[in-house]
Protein backbone atom coordinates (compact mmCIF):
# COMPACT_ATOMS: atom_id res chain seq x y z
CA UNK A 1 0.00 0.00 0.00
CA UNK A 2 1.36 3.68 -0.38
CA UNK A 3 0.11 6.90 0.82
CA UNK A 4 -1.03 9.57 -1.64
CA UNK A 5 -0.81 13.45 -1.89
CA UNK A 6 -3.86 15.61 -2.06
CA UNK A 7 -2.95 16.59 -5.59
CA UNK A 8 -0.70 14.38 -8.05
CA UNK A 9 1.98 16.17 -8.58
CA UNK A 10 2.18 16.44 -12.90
CA UNK A 11 5.81 17.92 -13.61
CA UNK A 12 7.86 15.47 -15.48
CA UNK A 13 11.21 13.82 -16.06
CA UNK A 14 11.87 13.88 -19.72
CA UNK A 15 14.82 12.77 -22.12
CA UNK A 16 15.48 11.42 -25.70
CA UNK A 17 17.96 10.08 -27.78
CA UNK A 18 19.34 8.21 -31.07
CA UNK A 19 21.86 5.81 -32.35
CA UNK A 20 22.27 2.36 -33.69
CA UNK A 21 19.13 3.06 -35.87
CA UNK A 22 16.83 3.60 -32.59
CA UNK A 23 15.14 6.77 -31.73
CA UNK A 24 14.09 6.66 -27.77
CA UNK A 25 12.19 9.07 -25.78
CA UNK A 26 10.92 8.77 -22.18
CA UNK A 27 8.95 10.31 -19.25
CA UNK A 28 8.22 9.95 -16.22
CA UNK A 29 5.70 11.22 -13.36
CA UNK A 30 5.36 10.83 -9.34
CA UNK A 31 1.67 11.56 -10.03
CA UNK A 32 -0.42 10.86 -6.35
CA UNK A 33 2.20 9.30 -4.54
CA UNK A 34 3.74 10.83 -2.03
CA UNK A 35 7.65 9.94 -3.21
CA UNK A 36 8.72 8.93 -6.52
CA UNK A 37 10.43 5.39 -6.72
CA UNK A 38 10.63 4.72 -10.13
CA UNK A 39 13.55 5.27 -12.44
CA UNK A 40 14.99 4.69 -15.76
CA UNK A 41 17.82 3.55 -17.75
CA UNK A 42 18.76 4.61 -21.13
CA UNK A 43 22.03 3.30 -22.85
CA UNK A 44 22.74 3.43 -26.88
CA UNK A 45 26.08 1.98 -27.20
CA UNK A 46 27.14 -0.56 -24.40
CA UNK A 47 31.02 -0.26 -23.19
CA UNK A 48 33.92 -3.43 -23.76
CA UNK A 49 33.15 -2.97 -27.64
CA UNK A 50 29.56 -3.48 -27.14
CA UNK A 51 29.17 -0.15 -29.49
CA UNK A 52 26.39 -1.51 -31.67
CA UNK A 53 24.63 -2.75 -28.42
CA UNK A 54 21.59 -0.70 -26.71
CA UNK A 55 19.85 -0.99 -23.26
CA UNK A 56 16.66 0.49 -21.75
CA UNK A 57 15.09 -0.49 -18.42
CA UNK A 58 12.47 1.11 -16.26
CA UNK A 59 12.62 0.26 -12.64
CA UNK A 60 9.33 0.25 -10.50
CA UNK A 61 10.23 0.83 -6.48
CA UNK A 62 8.10 0.44 -3.58
CA UNK A 63 8.98 1.06 0.35
CA UNK A 64 11.51 3.51 -0.72
CA UNK A 65 13.26 4.25 -3.88
CA UNK A 66 17.08 3.17 -2.84
CA UNK A 67 16.98 -0.20 -4.90
CA UNK A 68 15.27 1.45 -7.95
CA UNK A 69 17.96 3.81 -7.84
CA UNK A 70 21.27 1.67 -7.41
CA UNK A 71 20.24 -0.63 -10.01
CA UNK A 72 19.26 2.25 -12.83
CA UNK A 73 22.92 3.19 -11.57
CA UNK A 74 24.69 -0.27 -11.90
CA UNK A 75 22.41 -3.09 -13.63
CA UNK A 76 23.77 -2.84 -16.68
CA UNK A 77 27.32 -2.96 -15.43
CA UNK A 78 26.53 -6.27 -13.15
CA UNK A 79 25.45 -7.56 -16.35
CA UNK A 80 27.98 -6.98 -19.16
CA UNK A 81 30.89 -7.30 -16.32
CA UNK A 82 30.03 -10.93 -15.41
CA UNK A 83 31.98 -13.56 -16.65
CA UNK A 84 28.74 -15.77 -17.84
CA UNK A 85 28.51 -12.25 -20.11
CA UNK A 86 31.91 -11.87 -21.49
CA UNK A 87 32.40 -15.64 -22.50
CA UNK A 88 28.82 -15.27 -24.09
CA UNK A 89 30.62 -12.78 -26.32
CA UNK A 90 33.70 -14.70 -27.34
CA UNK A 91 33.72 -16.32 -30.37
CA UNK A 92 30.20 -16.82 -31.73
CA UNK A 93 27.93 -16.20 -28.96
CA UNK A 94 24.81 -18.09 -28.93
CA UNK A 95 21.27 -17.05 -27.60
CA UNK A 96 21.07 -19.22 -24.44
CA UNK A 97 24.43 -17.87 -23.11
CA UNK A 98 23.83 -14.22 -23.41
CA UNK A 99 20.00 -14.81 -21.39
CA UNK A 100 22.28 -16.86 -19.14
CA UNK A 101 24.74 -13.74 -18.54
CA UNK A 102 21.88 -11.50 -17.94
CA UNK A 103 20.53 -13.68 -15.15
CA UNK A 104 23.60 -13.88 -13.32
CA UNK A 105 23.71 -10.19 -13.75
CA UNK A 106 20.33 -9.98 -11.58
CA UNK A 107 21.49 -12.70 -9.35
CA UNK A 108 24.77 -10.57 -8.78
CA UNK A 109 23.20 -7.35 -8.14
CA UNK A 110 20.73 -8.44 -5.88
CA UNK A 111 23.38 -10.09 -3.82
CA UNK A 112 25.68 -7.30 -3.76
CA UNK A 113 22.92 -4.79 -2.77
CA UNK A 114 21.97 -7.38 0.04
CA UNK A 115 25.87 -7.45 1.46
CA UNK A 116 25.94 -3.61 1.28
CA UNK A 117 22.16 -3.28 2.95
CA UNK A 118 24.23 -5.75 5.88
CA UNK A 119 27.03 -3.61 6.59
CA UNK A 120 24.60 -0.26 6.99
CA UNK A 121 23.02 0.02 10.02
CA UNK A 122 19.37 -1.05 9.64
CA UNK A 123 18.42 -3.31 6.69
CA UNK A 124 17.12 -1.56 3.58
CA UNK A 125 13.36 -3.38 3.62
CA UNK A 126 12.90 -1.43 -0.50
CA UNK A 127 12.45 -3.45 -3.57
CA UNK A 128 12.12 -3.06 -6.77
CA UNK A 129 10.57 -4.33 -10.46
CA UNK A 130 12.76 -4.10 -13.60
CA UNK A 131 11.81 -4.37 -17.07
CA UNK A 132 14.44 -4.03 -20.10
CA UNK A 133 15.46 -4.71 -23.39
CA UNK A 134 19.09 -5.64 -24.14
CA UNK A 135 19.19 -5.22 -27.95
CA UNK A 136 21.85 -6.42 -30.29
CA UNK A 137 21.97 -6.07 -34.11
CA UNK A 138 20.40 -9.34 -34.62
CA UNK A 139 17.92 -9.65 -31.41
CA UNK A 140 16.05 -8.03 -28.66
CA UNK A 141 16.50 -9.56 -24.83
CA UNK A 142 13.35 -8.90 -23.44
CA UNK A 143 14.12 -9.17 -19.55
CA UNK A 144 11.21 -9.11 -16.81
CA UNK A 145 11.55 -9.61 -12.86
CA UNK A 146 8.14 -8.11 -11.03
CA UNK A 147 5.05 -6.32 -12.50
CA UNK A 148 6.46 -3.57 -15.12
CA UNK A 149 5.76 -4.77 -18.52
CA UNK A 150 7.61 -4.31 -21.91
CA UNK A 151 5.81 -5.02 -25.49
CA UNK A 152 6.77 -5.61 -28.68
CA UNK A 153 4.95 -3.97 -31.87
CA UNK A 154 5.24 -5.64 -35.53
CA UNK A 155 3.83 -5.01 -38.04
CA UNK A 156 0.80 -3.28 -36.59
CA UNK A 157 -0.32 -5.11 -34.00
CA UNK A 158 1.13 -6.28 -30.64
CA UNK A 159 3.70 -9.39 -31.43
CA UNK A 160 4.99 -10.11 -27.77
CA UNK A 161 4.64 -8.56 -24.10
CA UNK A 162 5.96 -9.65 -20.70
CA UNK A 163 4.07 -11.64 -18.53
CA UNK A 164 3.40 -10.27 -15.11
CA UNK A 165 5.10 -11.66 -12.56
CA UNK A 166 2.23 -12.55 -9.30
CA UNK A 167 2.38 -13.88 -6.34
CA UNK A 168 -1.21 -15.60 -7.57
CA UNK A 169 0.68 -17.34 -10.67
CA UNK A 170 0.38 -21.12 -10.34
CA UNK A 171 4.22 -21.33 -10.40
CA UNK A 172 4.74 -18.47 -8.32
CA UNK A 173 2.59 -19.25 -6.00
CA UNK A 174 4.29 -22.92 -5.63
CA UNK A 175 7.47 -21.56 -5.26
CA UNK A 176 6.34 -18.87 -2.22
CA UNK A 177 4.57 -21.98 -0.63
CA UNK A 178 7.71 -24.22 -0.92
CA UNK A 179 9.29 -21.49 1.02
CA UNK A 180 6.75 -21.66 3.79
CA UNK A 181 4.78 -18.80 2.63
CA UNK A 182 1.50 -17.80 1.29
CA UNK A 183 -0.61 -15.78 -0.86
CA UNK A 184 -3.36 -13.77 1.02
CA UNK A 185 -5.26 -10.81 -1.08
CA UNK A 186 -3.47 -11.79 -3.99
CA UNK A 187 -0.17 -11.10 -2.19
CA UNK A 188 3.33 -12.91 -0.93
CA UNK A 189 1.95 -13.04 3.08
CA UNK A 190 -0.60 -10.58 2.55
CA UNK A 191 1.80 -7.90 1.90
CA UNK A 192 3.66 -7.49 -1.12
CA UNK A 193 2.05 -7.58 -4.44
CA UNK A 194 4.94 -8.83 -6.52
CA UNK A 195 6.29 -12.19 -6.83
CA UNK A 196 9.88 -11.13 -8.01
CA UNK A 197 11.85 -8.29 -7.37
CA UNK A 198 15.21 -6.96 -6.30
CA UNK A 199 15.88 -6.46 -2.61
CA UNK A 200 13.41 -6.69 -0.71
CA UNK A 201 14.99 -8.74 1.67
CA UNK A 202 12.94 -9.25 4.73
CA UNK A 203 11.27 -12.13 1.92
CA UNK A 204 15.24 -13.43 1.17
CA UNK A 205 15.63 -14.98 4.27
CA UNK A 206 14.59 -18.91 4.03
CA UNK A 207 17.23 -21.06 5.44
CA UNK A 208 18.49 -24.01 2.83
CA UNK A 209 17.06 -21.93 -0.06
CA UNK A 210 18.68 -20.64 -2.64
CA UNK A 211 17.96 -17.48 -3.93
CA UNK A 212 15.39 -18.01 -6.81
CA UNK A 213 13.40 -20.08 -4.59
CA UNK A 214 12.89 -17.66 -1.93
CA UNK A 215 9.62 -16.19 -0.75
CA UNK A 216 10.12 -13.38 -3.66
CA UNK A 217 12.88 -14.10 -6.32
CA UNK A 218 15.43 -11.78 -7.89
CA UNK A 219 15.25 -14.02 -11.23
CA UNK A 220 14.20 -12.11 -14.47
CA UNK A 221 12.84 -14.01 -17.06
CA UNK A 222 14.50 -13.41 -20.15
CA UNK A 223 13.07 -13.54 -23.67
CA UNK A 224 14.84 -13.48 -27.26
CA UNK A 225 13.39 -12.51 -30.21
CA UNK A 226 14.93 -11.95 -33.92
CA UNK A 227 14.85 -8.44 -35.25
CA UNK A 228 12.78 -7.98 -38.35
CA UNK A 229 13.89 -5.22 -39.90
CA UNK A 230 11.27 -4.79 -42.15
CA UNK A 231 8.22 -5.42 -40.02
CA UNK A 232 9.54 -4.29 -35.99
CA UNK A 233 7.86 -0.68 -35.12
CA UNK A 234 8.50 -0.26 -31.45
CA UNK A 235 8.96 -1.42 -27.71
CA UNK A 236 6.98 0.19 -24.69
CA UNK A 237 9.16 -0.26 -21.54
CA UNK A 238 6.52 1.01 -18.99
CA UNK A 239 5.96 0.36 -14.50
CA UNK A 240 2.14 -1.08 -13.64
CA UNK A 241 1.02 2.37 -13.07
CA UNK A 242 0.40 2.67 -16.84
CA UNK A 243 -0.45 -0.65 -17.45
CA UNK A 244 -3.43 -0.19 -14.08
CA UNK A 245 -5.57 1.80 -16.53
CA UNK A 246 -4.57 0.76 -20.56
CA UNK A 247 -4.33 -3.08 -21.86
CA UNK A 248 -1.65 -3.85 -24.66
CA UNK A 249 -3.80 -3.48 -27.20
CA UNK A 250 -4.78 0.08 -26.01
CA UNK A 251 -1.63 1.34 -25.35
CA UNK A 252 0.35 -0.08 -28.61
CA UNK A 253 -2.80 1.59 -30.83
CA UNK A 254 -3.00 5.02 -28.82
CA UNK A 255 1.14 4.81 -29.64
CA UNK A 256 0.78 4.21 -32.68
CA UNK A 257 -2.07 7.26 -33.23
CA UNK A 258 0.59 9.40 -31.86
CA UNK A 259 3.45 8.82 -34.15
CA UNK A 260 1.30 9.51 -36.54
CA UNK A 261 0.70 12.94 -35.60
CA UNK A 262 4.35 13.70 -34.55
CA UNK A 263 7.75 12.75 -34.76
CA UNK A 264 8.50 14.10 -30.74
CA UNK A 265 8.81 10.79 -28.76
CA UNK A 266 8.93 12.96 -25.50
CA UNK A 267 5.77 14.43 -26.34
CA UNK A 268 4.57 11.32 -27.19
CA UNK A 269 5.79 9.48 -23.41
CA UNK A 270 4.28 12.78 -21.86
CA UNK A 271 0.68 12.29 -23.49
CA UNK A 272 1.19 8.61 -22.35
CA UNK A 273 1.84 9.39 -18.88
CA UNK A 274 -0.65 12.09 -18.44
CA UNK A 275 -3.93 10.03 -20.35
CA UNK A 276 -2.66 7.27 -17.89
CA UNK A 277 -3.48 9.87 -14.87
CA UNK A 278 -7.00 11.01 -16.44
CA UNK A 279 -8.16 7.60 -17.15
CA UNK A 280 -7.76 7.30 -12.90
CA UNK A 281 -3.88 5.96 -12.00
CA UNK A 282 -2.88 6.57 -8.66
CA UNK A 283 0.82 5.32 -9.22
CA UNK A 284 4.32 6.52 -10.07
CA UNK A 285 4.13 6.45 -14.00
CA UNK A 286 7.23 5.95 -15.82
CA UNK A 287 7.70 5.01 -19.20
CA UNK A 288 10.15 4.73 -22.56
CA UNK A 289 9.51 4.24 -25.86
CA UNK A 290 12.29 3.38 -28.53
CA UNK A 291 11.22 2.80 -32.13
CA UNK A 292 12.64 1.13 -34.85
CA UNK A 293 12.85 2.78 -38.94
CA UNK A 294 9.90 0.73 -39.58
CA UNK A 295 8.01 2.85 -36.41
CA UNK A 296 5.12 4.87 -38.10
CA UNK A 297 5.90 7.80 -39.47
CA UNK A 298 3.73 11.40 -38.89
CA UNK A 299 1.04 11.50 -41.82
CA UNK A 300 -0.63 15.25 -43.01
CA UNK A 301 -4.06 13.40 -42.48
CA UNK A 302 -3.51 12.22 -39.44
CA UNK A 303 -2.14 15.58 -38.70
CA UNK A 304 -5.33 17.01 -40.21
CA UNK A 305 -7.96 14.97 -38.44
CA UNK A 306 -6.11 15.87 -35.13
CA UNK A 307 -6.70 20.02 -35.58
CA UNK A 308 -9.96 18.98 -36.39
CA UNK A 309 -10.56 16.85 -33.81
CA UNK A 310 -8.99 19.90 -31.42
CA UNK A 311 -11.64 22.59 -33.21
CA UNK A 312 -14.36 20.40 -32.79
CA UNK A 313 -13.85 20.03 -28.92
CA UNK A 314 -13.28 23.76 -29.04
CA UNK A 315 -16.64 24.06 -30.82
CA UNK A 316 -18.51 21.84 -28.44
CA UNK A 317 -17.28 23.63 -25.34
CA UNK A 318 -18.24 27.54 -27.11
CA UNK A 319 -21.82 26.07 -27.89
CA UNK A 320 -22.49 24.49 -24.40
CA UNK A 321 -21.40 27.70 -22.86
CA UNK A 322 -23.46 30.00 -25.06
CA UNK A 323 -26.71 27.09 -24.21
CA UNK A 324 -25.87 27.23 -20.67
CA UNK A 325 -24.09 30.05 -19.52
CA UNK A 326 -20.75 29.39 -17.93
CA UNK A 327 -20.89 25.35 -16.72
CA UNK A 328 -17.79 24.22 -14.60
CA UNK A 329 -15.11 22.03 -16.62
CA UNK A 330 -16.51 18.99 -14.66
CA UNK A 331 -19.44 19.43 -16.21
CA UNK A 332 -18.34 20.10 -19.80
CA UNK A 333 -15.84 16.51 -19.38
CA UNK A 334 -18.67 14.85 -18.10
CA UNK A 335 -21.06 16.32 -21.72
CA UNK A 336 -18.36 15.28 -23.24
CA UNK A 337 -17.38 11.82 -22.35
CA UNK A 338 -21.48 10.98 -22.82
CA UNK A 339 -21.12 12.03 -26.54
CA UNK A 340 -19.88 10.44 -29.42
CA UNK A 341 -16.98 12.25 -30.74
CA UNK A 342 -15.45 11.26 -34.04
CA UNK A 343 -11.68 10.63 -34.32
CA UNK A 344 -10.28 10.58 -30.96
CA UNK A 345 -7.20 8.79 -30.48
CA UNK A 346 -7.38 4.78 -30.28
CA UNK A 347 -6.56 3.60 -27.11
CA UNK A 348 -7.15 6.75 -24.92
CA UNK A 349 -10.24 8.51 -26.30
CA UNK A 350 -10.83 11.67 -24.41
CA UNK A 351 -9.00 11.16 -21.39
CA UNK A 352 -6.20 11.72 -24.17
CA UNK A 353 -7.64 14.92 -24.44
CA UNK A 354 -8.51 16.15 -21.59
CA UNK A 355 -5.26 18.24 -21.38
CA UNK A 356 -6.71 19.79 -24.68
CA UNK A 357 -10.14 20.54 -23.74
CA UNK A 358 -8.80 21.76 -20.06
CA UNK A 359 -6.44 24.51 -21.85
CA UNK A 360 -9.31 25.58 -24.40
CA UNK A 361 -11.57 26.16 -21.30
CA UNK A 362 -9.17 28.23 -19.02
CA UNK A 363 -8.60 30.35 -22.17
CA UNK A 364 -12.35 31.00 -22.56
CA UNK A 365 -12.98 31.27 -18.71
CA UNK A 366 -10.08 32.87 -17.20
CA UNK A 367 -11.25 33.90 -14.37
CA UNK A 368 -12.99 30.21 -13.77
CA UNK A 369 -9.61 28.47 -13.49
CA UNK A 370 -10.29 27.49 -9.78
CA UNK A 371 -12.35 24.74 -11.21
CA UNK A 372 -9.71 22.57 -12.62
CA UNK A 373 -8.51 22.17 -9.10
CA UNK A 374 -12.16 20.14 -9.23
CA UNK A 375 -10.33 17.18 -10.72
CA UNK A 376 -7.01 17.30 -9.12
CA UNK A 377 -8.47 17.41 -4.96
CA UNK A 378 -10.21 13.98 -5.61
CA UNK A 379 -9.34 11.90 -1.97
CA UNK A 380 -9.28 8.17 -2.36
CA UNK A 381 -12.31 6.48 -3.30
CA UNK A 382 -14.14 8.35 -5.35
CA UNK A 383 -14.49 8.09 -8.69
CA UNK A 384 -12.88 10.05 -11.73
CA UNK A 385 -15.29 13.11 -12.19
CA UNK A 386 -15.10 12.84 -15.85
CA UNK A 387 -15.07 9.13 -16.59
CA UNK A 388 -17.13 6.74 -14.85
CA UNK A 389 -14.83 3.72 -14.65
CA UNK A 390 -13.51 3.86 -10.73
CA UNK A 391 -10.16 4.44 -9.57
CA UNK A 392 -7.78 1.56 -8.57
CA UNK A 393 -5.61 1.27 -5.77
CA UNK A 394 -2.46 -0.72 -4.92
Amino acid sequence: MGAFLDKPKMEKHNAHGDGNSLRYGLSSMQGWRVEMEDAHTAVVGLANGLDLWSFFAVYDGHAGSQVAKYCCEHLLEHITSNPDFQSALEDDPSVESVKKGIRTGFLQIDEHMRTISEKKSGVDRSGSTAVGVMMSPGHVYFINCGDSRGLLSRGGAVHFFTQDHKPSNPLEKERIQNAGGSVMIQRVNGSLAVSRALGDFDYKCVHGKGPTEQLVSPEPEVYAIERREAEDEFIVLACDGIWDVMANEELCEFVRSRLEVTDDLERVCNEIVDTCLYKGSRDNMSVVLICFPGAPKVSPEAVKREMELDKYLENRIIKKQGDEGVPDLVHVMRTLASESIPNLPPGGELASKRSVVEAMYNKLNPYRSDDTKKFLNLKGGLQHPYFPRPLKFE
